[in-house]
């Protein structure tokens, strides 16, 4: 199954804004896809083509793996039932990897198999279930590092704890990397391989809460955390604090270590691109919350690509992204 792309232009007050050296003068987001539930998880393979997951937010359907072609500007379905994955990434040597959630999903950090399936690397810490695992990144020693938060779905928690984990496939093993934060959301590692960026999204409630159980006050900051040799992570640091309004789900950055964060705050929501430092450098909006970016490979490295709302979308830039 696939469908021919409509490629619309947005808006034009969703101007980009910002350092010269990113934004490309008249560029805007341009819509590729708009026939999802909720999009997630945007992902470059090694050959140029785009992934993203389309999650089923009411449990209908078991969410799938959609195909962004750009030679052929056409989207496919990769994988008919994902396992409710939500972050996607690649290995060096290309292979597809997922963290599926709750909601009836495997709940898992899963290799997407030749034949589109998922299989299942790990579901387990310590012999008990993970909450949700929401998105991860590849270290370049092929270290796998990945968030485990949880927003919905009914299944009971069995950890006490929502955490940041690193997965090494060498030895098939798990480790809880850093007990220094509370509700971990988007990941990426930096382009020296030195520093993870985790994003936490902490809004008060654990997503099985009884309805009338009063709230935990709400975090949403971007923290950078040291890879230690050992693939461990050193003490937090918080580059920005964005209060208890929302935060960022997913982030991707650039060759020179620009961080570009999914911000979803309703009154002002897109792409926001921050230094190393956490200085803000430069604003892409959109036109609905969006979820997570990535840029595309060869030709396309200085095409940023971005799930929102039920769509994929892209926009050209002057950066250029990073790919372990």
């Amino acid at each position: 199954m696939h469908a021919l792309l409509s490629l619309v232009i947005l808006a034009a007050d969703l101007t980009p804004t910002g350092d010269p050296a990113i934004i490309l003068p008249g560029e805007t987001l341009e819509q590729l896809w708009n026939a999802g539930e909720f999009t997630e998880g945007v992902a470059t393979a090694p050959d140029g083509t785009v992934y993203f997951s389309d999650i089923a937010i009411a449990a209908k359907n078991p969410g799938r793996i959609m195909k962004f072609d750009p030679a052929k500007t056409e989207t496919t379905v990769h994988v008919a039932d994902s396992g409710q994955s939500n972050g996607l990434y690649f290995t060096p040597d290309g292979r597809l990897l997922a963290v599926c959630g709750a909601n009836q999903g495997l709940r898992a950090l899963v290799e997407i198999t030749a034949g589109r399936k998922p299989r299942v690397l790990v579901d387990r810490f310590e012999g008990q279930r993970f909450n949700a695992p929401n998105d991860l990144v590849v270290h370049p020693r092929g270290w796998v590092y990945f968030s485990d938060p949880h927003y919905v779905g009914k299944e009971p928690l069995e950890l006490g704890h929502m955490s940041v984990y690193r997965y090494d496939p060498v030895t098939n093993t798990v480790t809880r990397a850093t007990t220094d934060i509370t509700k971990p959301n988007g990941v990426i590692i930096s382009p020296d391989g030195k520093t993870l960026y985790v994003a936490e999204t902490d809004n008060g409630r654990t997503g099985v809460d009884p309805e009338d159980a009063t709230p935990k006050p709400a975090r949403y900051t971007l923290n950078a955390f040291p890879i230690d040799a050992d693939g461990m992570l050193g003490p937090k640091r918080v580059l920005h604090d964005f209060g208890s309004e929302a935060g960022i789900d997913g982030m991707t950055v650039d060759t020179a270590g620009r961080i570009y964060a999914a911000v979803r705050i309703p009154a002002r929501h897109g792409i926001a691109v921050f230094t190393p430092q956490g200085k803000e450098g430069a604003f892409l909006p959109t036109d609905e919350l969006p979820t997570n970016c990535t840029f595309g490979r060869g030709p396309e490295a200085q095409t940023l690509y971005v799930t929102a709302g039920s769509g994929l979308y892209r926009i050209r830039l002057k950066a250029t992204g990073h790919h372990p």
